[in-house]
């Protein structure tokens, strides 16, 4: 029989005393002992199929989609469309993150507490979570009158913001944390997080191309429009800003942010289908697809004391909190400080294009040198690109390459703090073998920083334009609403890059490292434990 051998010294006793222990039965389930019976396994786990890592990578374009539709164009359309006063789409943006984002860790925790299905413990969340979450999002670009109140029009609105993410926190949770549960090895997890971050960069470019295709048109007629009122002669100092003569095209645009909303809704239900048919849950070395049996306040305890993830974290926070700064003002800066409101929409299709092209380049570059060195070069990428664009004004040639630069440089945060991820579970499990089933814990707190990030800075942008006197609706700004737009687009996202970088650089998980993870995860899989003498 195999005996288990579990190096308990450089355990934190907490750790070890709460987390449920693996028993010898345990162990034996793992494999058959060989044709001479001597107990050891010779057979390594089979890989992924192709078909598998597809379906998977499919299942992550609705949270693509629809986050990159709303980090695009949910300021411009709450701010010039349903014309609400910037403070209250302050608060509609921050506190819908601040939402979407506390509910993470509770969903995580909800779905580690679940038990397993005949389908599997993680699919049902995702599955059952669809409807809801597509109905919410349609409702979510709906303006149901225009005579409603500012107040009605807020509830409205920051309501259904906190519908959706709910259910989007649903299916989202679950689905980063069955990367675990796919199969293979870490390489095979590696190839199956490369084709998913290839297809949700496409997803980015798919739901930017339908929306900002349907709605960039209007948005350009109005600007144009804009541009006819202010040089009008028959218009006086005092009504340069009249809007009355733009009715048609507002209520035009409103129904072409609907009609957006019902086609990335029915993309989002195919989607889910395709993952469930085509992905199901597969045992990983030392998990069990089970309930876990530790409290809540205690497994975000263990998770938040392991330090490799703390360092992960936080220089993904501050990374993406940079790359959402920038993304959530990049409308409202073409349309009102670069001059560019009629390229804006094609200024987006060339960065996702560029980043989708960037994702193998980048899964190619990460084997060859490591992960922890291509994420320091792909995120450098990001300075240059933004201050070309905020130098550089009204120059179409120059905004198309900035694009491309910012575009790799976004190819490598989609990529590289995702795929870093799964090492850092790998090594927790390696140095707490007794502790199962967290894996959705350490994907919900991650989710909650990354939207925590970007309602912090959709928030922070948004007040800042409040308080440098924006106001809704009108096809002129003063001097400081538009100073204030090239800081929020150029300098902070720049310094929150370098913040991040340096947090990366004390991420203590390099190749050398990983190799004895992996090492330490066969023998798992072939049925041991890990050695007395395993490096932790």
């Amino acid at each position: 029989m195999l005996r288990l051998r579990i190096n308990t010294s450089n355990f934190p006793k907490h750790s070890y005393s709460r987390c449920s222990k693996m028993t010898a039965t345990d162990s034996e389930t793992r494999c058959a002992p060989t044709a001479s019976g001597d107990g050891n396994c010779k057979q390594a786990p089979p890989g992924i199929p192709l078909y598998r890592k597809l379906c998977y990578a499919v299942g992550g374009m609705p949270y693509q989609m629809t986050g990159n539709a709303k980090g695009f164009f949910m300021q411009i359309f709450l701010l010039d469309v349903v014309q609400m006063t910037p403070f209250y789409v302050s608060i509609i943006l921050f506190l819908g993150r601040a939402w979407d984002a506390i509910t993470d860790p509770l969903v995580g925790y909800a779905v580690s507490k679940s038990g397993r299905t005949r389908i599997g413990k993680l699919i049902p969340w995702i599955v059952l979570s669809t409807p809801f979450a597509v109905l919410s999002y349609v409702m979510l670009w709906t303006t149901p009158k225009d005579n409603m109140t500012p107040a009605s029009s807020f509830y409205w609105y920051f309501i259904w913001c906190c519908l959706f993410d709910t259910f989007m926190s649903c299916y989202h949770v679950p689905y980063s944390s069955l990367n675990m549960f796919l199969g293979g090895d870490q390489r095979d997890r590696d190839s199956a997080t490369g084709y998913r971050m290839g297809m949700e960069v496409f997803a980015t470019l798919a739901g930017a191309a339908i929306q900002g295709q349907i709605v960039g048109v209007y948005h350009a007629k109005r600007a144009h429009d804009c541009n006819m009122l202010n040089q009008s002669e028959i218009l006086g100092p005092s009504d340069y800003n009249s809007t009355s003569a733009l009715t048609d095209t507002l209520h035009n645009t409103r129904r072409a942010y609907v009609v957006a909303a019902v086609i990335l809704a029915a993309l989002y239900f195919m989607c889910c289908l395709v993952l469930f048919l085509g992905v199901k849950e597969q045992l990983a070395p030392l998990s069990k697809l089970d309930r876990i049996q530790v409290p809540y306040l205690s497994g975000m305890k263990m998770v938040w004391k392991h330090k490799p993830y703390v360092w992960l974290v936080f220089g993904f926070l501050f990374s993406s909190l940079a790359f959402q700064m920038a993304q959530g003002n990049l409308a409202l800066f073409c349309t009102h400080a670069a001059g560019m409101a009629g390229y804006f929409q094609h200024l987006v299709l060339i960065l996702l294009a560029s980043a989708t092209l960037a994702i193998p380049v980048w899964q190619a570059v990460l084997v060859r040198i490591g992960k922890k060195t291509t994420i320091f070069i792909g995120l450098s990428m990001y300075i240059p690109a933004l201050a070309g664009i905020a130098i550089v004004k009204s120059n179409l040639v120059i905004f198309i390459l900035m694009s491309i630069l910012a575009g790799s440089s976004l190819a490598a945060l989609y990529l590289l703090p995702w795929s870093m991820l799964p090492d850092v579970v790998d090594d927790f499990k390696v140095r707490n073998p007794s502790c199962t089933d967290l894996e959705p814990m350490f994907y919900s707190c991650y989710v909650f920083f990354n939207k925590f990030g970007g309602g912090m800075a959709i928030g922070i942008s948004t007040l800042a334009l409040h308080f440098a006197g924006y106001k809704p609706g009108v096809c002129k700004h003063n001097t400081v609403v538009i100073t204030t737009l090239h800081v929020l687009f150029a300098p902070v996202p720049i310094c929150l890059i370098l913040v991040g970088m340096a947090l990366f650089y004390f991420y203590p998980i390099n190749e050398k490292r990983r190799q004895e993870i992996r090492s330490a995860l066969e023998q798992a899989a072939n049925g041991g434990m890990v050695r007395e003498d395993f490096p932790l």
